[in-house]
């Protein structure tokens, strides 16, 4: 299991008595190893989303706040003002605009938000009948609360609350948001990939449950993603079983390339033991520039062993960019959040890492091989670094690249572990919401609709195209839970594991019949238990109570059997006369 640490409760210090000339060789390698990625060349560029604000800015609030705020702002900025105390409003006329609401409701971007609210006239304590709708390019929020909860808000959205220095600081901000701006397109949609509904049925909602920017919605079968709201954090790509989502700012193959260069230059120069901590580019490279100034005093800084890489958000990283650092040659990964953070990507990250280590513990890697940091100071993280994750990995390092596919590098990752491993498990218990596993079909009860085949996004879940046979290829199963959601007779359970098997790669038989035929035509339409399961479930409705052969029939006889009078003889007789 991997451990997750909140530094500020370390009290020992691992790393007195290290090897003078180990650290020393070490020391050589990490420069070796920052020269190798500096001079990779930069990735490549990605689309961009494009902004557009002429300066029409509400502001919300009472009017004791809003009015104030108004005034001085309206000198550089197209004011509007709305107050949530229409007991307080004044009745004066203003050079701007001022509307009274309550229930007031803000959804939206830079550019393009709509404000909706009840109209209320001064005095007034309850809401009317009329709702109000507008548009505005700037919100300055100074209700208390704030009216949008995402983390972090929209472009455009400043809810400082009720601190005058912060509200300060927030007008500056707001004043600079004028004109047209632009940030990356950080995310990568393949919907052919997407697992997350079928036939109105959930499946994987991963994305939209980690998402703190509210980003992410449900549209159908597959999901949409707002890249006016994204703030580029990537957790949902990291949580995102089949590779739908991925990240591209920069991508997998771009971070995997400066893994492969570190660790090799590392290695050539004489290092051992080489770990890479994760950091956020802002409030992480700044706890570790930090560090660094304070290593001469209180803190000893950094082990030489340990390689920084900065992300845009440490959350843009999971198991397929960690395993891989195993693979070429990495003894442990360490994860660097700072609390500027949505709570639940420190949670996913968690989750994800307790995989990382279950595969490699099942696979007889020993020792601890990844570890999650919080931190916020840098005696918090210097004794972090005394606790460095050090675990066994293959003694020959991998050279292939990473893909964009996720799911063809966790292929490529899988194996070369698997090749090298201390013990070569051929199935691996894995936790709940693993992107790897098995299903379990309950015989007995299975009818063979084959509803699931039909639900599976990743072809599992396969049918035969000769005979009634349940077919699944494990390889392809992403446990989005897609085909037990569909399953009338409830006869599928998910089964999170990691297989090596040699049929992990081939469909292996769950589940076969023989075909039942028609009773009126001889044509095959169905199987022997679905039809019975159809007989012991309809057999008192009213349309087939009186003549049960209806249910052994195709719907092409059923059809003509229920068309025929009282006087005409049935199909079942008609073909029993000969």
């Amino acid at each position: 299991m991997n451990r997750q640490y909140d530094a500020s409760a370390f009290g020992l210090n691992e790393r007195q008595g290290a090897d003078p000339a180990e650290e020393s060789r070490n020391a050589l390698a990490h420069a070796a190893a920052q020269a190798a990625v500096a001079a990779l060349p930069a990735p490549d560029p990605v689309p961009n989303v494009g902004y557009r604000s002429s300066g029409n800015t509400l502001i919300i609030g009472k009017a004791g706040d809003a009015l104030g705020w108004a005034a001085q702002l309206s000198g550089q900025l197209a004011v509007s003002v709305l107050l949530t105390d229409a007991e307080g409003a004044p009745a004066k006329q203003y050079a701007h605009p001022v509307f009274i609401g309550a229930a007031v409701a803000v959804t939206g971007w830079l550019g393009a938000f709509n404000v909706s609210w009840q109209a209320l006239e001064p005095g007034q304590s309850l809401p009317g009948q009329q709702q109000r709708e507008a548009r505005f390019d700037l919100i300055f929020d100074l209700s208390g609360q704030a009216l949008i909860d995402a983390q972090p808000p929209p472009h455009g959205y400043f809810a400082p609350g009720h601190d005058p220095s912060a509200q300060a600081s927030a007008a500056d901000e707001l004043v600079q948001m004028v004109g047209e701006f632009e940030k990356p397109r950080y995310f990568s949609y393949k919907e052919r990939l997407c697992a997350h509904s079928r036939n109105r049925k959930l499946g994987c909602k991963a994305c939209i449950e980690v998402c703190s920017a509210k980003a992410i919605d449900s549209a159908g079968d597959r999901i949409k993603v707002n890249a006016h709201l994204c703030a580029g954090c990537g957790a949902c790509t990291t949580v995102c079983p089949s590779g739908a989502l991925g990240y591209a700012y920069p991508g997998a193959s771009y971070t995997g390339a400066r893994l492969r260069v570190a660790l090799q230059a590392y290695s050539a120069a004489g290092g051992r033991h080489p770990v890479i901590l994760f950091h956020s580019e802002q409030g992480g490279a700044a706890l570790i520039s930090a560090l660094a100034s304070q290593s001469d005093r209180q803190c000893q800084g950094l082990p030489p062993s340990v390689l920084p890489m900065s992300l845009h958000h440490t959350a843009s990283v999971g198991l397929d960019v960690w395993l891989a650092a195993f693979c070429y040659g990495a003894s442990g990964v360490m994860v660097l959040m700072t609390g500027e953070e949505a709570p639940q990507y420190t949670e996913a990250v968690a989750r994800q890492m307790t995989i990382a280590q279950a595969v490699l513990s099942g696979l007889g890697y020993p020792g601890e091989h990844v570890q999650l940091v919080t931190a916020s100071t840098p005696e918090q993280l210097d004794k972090a670094m005394w606790h460095c994750p050090r675990g066994a990995v293959p003694q020959q390092a991998a050279s292939f690249h990473l893909s964009a596919d996720k799911r063809n590098t966790l292929d490529f990752v899988l194996d070369h572990l698997y090749k090298h491993a201390p013990a070569q498990q051929e199935q691996i218990a894995l936790p709940t919401g693993a992107p790897f596993g098995a299903v379990e079909v309950n015989v007995p009860t299975c009818s063979m609709c084959m509803a699931c085949v039909g639900a599976c996004p990743a072809s599992a879940l396969l049918d035969s195209p000769t005979t009634p046979q349940l077919r699944f290829i494990e390889k392809n199963c992403v446990q989005c839970g897609l085909c037990t959601q569909t399953c009338p007779e409830n006869a599928i359970r998910l089964v999170p594991r990691i297989s090596f098997a040699d049929t992990r790669n081939k469909a292996v038989l769950l589940n076969e019949t023989q075909p039942f035929h028609c009773i009126g035509c001889d044509k095959p339409f169905g199987t022997q238990q679905m039809i019975d399961n159809m007989l012991a479930k309809l057999s008192e409705h009213p349309v087939f109570r009186e003549n049960l052969d209806r249910l052994r029939m195709c719907a092409d006889c059923r059809v003509v059997d229920l068309m025929l009078t009282h006087s005409e003889t049935s199909i079942v007789e008609h073909k029993r006369q000969g």
